[in-house]
């Protein structure tokens, strides 16, 4: 059975998008991102695929969660649940949720570990959500610290948790 991974870019109020957007511009977290999920499937709800500037995401296994049954998009296989997506990757060791807002709200569930890039600023405007870290459900396991550079305008931390298993 996989491990059930969420990879998400969250500010201090847990806000993830704004109309269908990333909330910065953080090449740092790009990278984090890129290094963490390459090479893996990565399962994401429609309106965030068409976020994607480029399409699926090169290197890796693009899985698309619609209702809309004759949806499809170029090198991505499409399925209509959390579930089902998780049953397509059953054989792999690891699989990435990556967005969006009411996909992690899913998938929050079945996760067994969490990568969190904490963006440290609090976005105006922002419409979508990234669901509140229980403490009594996840253990921090890691965390790495960047300062705001000339790249990467705000200060962020990439941290990891692992669901505590009862």
């Amino acid at each position: 059975m996989s491990t059930v991974s969420i990879i998400v870019a969250a500010d201090e109020n847990n806000a993830i998008g704004k109309d269908n957007n990333l909330l910065c511009y953080l090449p740092n977290d790009l990278k984090y991102f890129k290094s963490i999920t390459d090479g893996h499937s990565i399962i994401m709800g429609r309106k965030t695929f068409e976020s994607l500037p480029k399409g699926a995401l090169p290197n890796r296994r693009n899985i698309v969660i619609t209702q809309n049954k004759s949806l499809q998009f170029e090198n991505c296989e499409m399925c209509s649940s959390v579930d089902e997506a998780i049953n397509l990757c059953k054989n792999e060791d690891e699989i990435f949720f990556i967005g969006g807002g009411s996909i992690y709200n899913i998938a929050i569930d079945f996760a067994d570990s969490l990568y969190l890039t904490r963006i440290h600023h609090r976005f105006e405007g922002a419409d979508t959500f990234f669901p509140s870290i229980n403490d009594d459900q996840w253990k921090e396991t890691s965390r790495e610290y960047h300062k705001a550079d000339e790249k990467n305008k705000y200060d962020h931390s990439f941290i990891k948790f692992q669901k505590i298993k009862r």
